[in-house]
């Protein structure tokens, strides 16, 4: 066994200046943590309630075709776009508003009175009336959006989802 040195004024300085020094080093790491970790930790704010109109404008079994204005804030810069809606009825005659966007890759899928059918022009997709899948690459139906009525008013809360996944996933 050897004999422990004894600890010195420098040893002591040493010591003192290395727990200072990682100190300071976390306290400036947190800025860095919280900006890698911010897309994990936020949510993407939250969607107002849009105005489609009266309920009673919606009686028909055909989808309507609305448009609903999304205001999205990123930081400083606050957008505001047009998304498209169809406001349907599921199986039993609720009415049930759906996201006009295209399951597969995203592409706005319009109504063919035709063929009574939702069909995407991009890749062929068939969806039926009430939104559900009938065939083709998408992995599920079209998503369907919260809603409220109030006062005779249909209200929807505009949401973006996660494409190519087999259960609906809101990333927005």
């Amino acid at each position: 066994m050897t004999p422990a040195e004894p600890k010195t004024r420098r040893s002591f300085l040493g010591t003192l200046a290395i727990a200072i020094g990682g100190a300071v080093g976390a306290v400036m790491a947190i800025p860095l943590i919280r900006f890698a970790t911010w897309p994990m930790r936020h949510n993407g704010g939250s969607a107002a309630w849009f105005p489609l109109g009266a309920v009673d404008k919606f009686a028909d079994t055909t989808p309507v075709r609305a448009e609903v204005e999304v205001r999205k804030t990123e930081g400083w810069r606050a957008t505001v776009t047009k998304q498209t809606v169809w406001v349907t009825h599921d199986g039993v005659g609720k009415l049930r508003v759906l996201s006009a966007v295209c399951t597969h890759l995203g592409c706005i899928v319009p109504w063919k009175p035709e063929l009574k059918q939702f069909v995407c022009p991009c890749h062929h997709a068939f969806y039926s009336a009430d939104g559900a899948k009938l065939s083709g690459p998408q992995p599920r139906g079209l998503d369907s959006l919260p809603i409220k009525v109030e006062n005779g008013t249909l209200f929807v809360k505009y949401q973006y989802f996660r494409q190519l996944t087999p259960k609906p996933e809101v990333i927005g």
